[in-house]
């Protein structure tokens, strides 16, 4: 019996697109034609960003809604390189404590907002490369996959100790003790400024 090749999700999705051209097509649509993979998002962002197809959403046109994708020729235009390097990658990781730098989801651990995964980073550009941002370190955080799905050509501010504090504020005492002992740990060196 002659072998099967598997195609991935990115192939699916090129040719859809490819068959479908000057057709706005919607999210539910697109993971269906990606086999229902929960990273579809990304493998559209990778016919953009790497293979240079201009498929456009609604942060590149105004008649299109959030959700909606469309693909206007077949030729692609020139593709970005990845050149991040691995040691690159490791410095923002370590830099960032692992930790999605939109979330605060943690590597490793369950996510805060999808409890049917752990949490798995990624590297991120603060202003996307479509943009005009740059591969380096001081342009680059942690996101995790789900952050990271929907962050494209999306540049947020780190919040400031007000929002963190209002919310810790609201919190039951075991999950503020929670915080505090997380916090000391975090911060050795800084720790007995607290507690002299």
């Amino acid at each position: 019996m002659p072998k099967r090749k598997h195609i991935g999700a990115r192939a699916k999705l090129r040719a859809y697109f490819l068959a479908n051209i000057g057709r706005v097509m919607r999210t539910d649509e697109l993971r269906e034609a990606a086999g229902g993979i929960t990273e579809w998002a990304r493998r559209i962002r990778e016919l953009r960003g790497e293979e240079g197809y201009h498929i456009l959403t609604h942060n590149d046109r105004e008649d299109l809604k959030p959700g909606e994708y469309l693909l206007e020729d077949a030729k692609p235009q020139p593709s970005f390189e990845r050149a991040i390097s691995k040691e690159t990658r490791a410095f923002v990781l370590d830099r960032n404590g692992f930790t999605c730098q939109m979330c605060g989801a943690v590597a490793g651990e369950v996510h805060p907002y999808d409890s049917n995964r752990k949490t798995r980073l990624h590297i991120g550009h603060i202003v996307d490369k479509s943009l005009g941002g740059t591969d380096d370190a001081t342009n680059l955080r942690a996101l995790c996959s789900v952050c990271n799905e929907g962050a494209a050509n999306l540049t947020l501010d780190r919040p400031t100790a007000l929002k963190p504090l209002t919310q810790v504020r609201r919190a039951k005492s075991e999950d503020q003790l929670k915080l505090l002992e997380w916090l000391l740990l975090k911060h050795p060196k800084q720790a007995h400024k607290f507690l002299d």
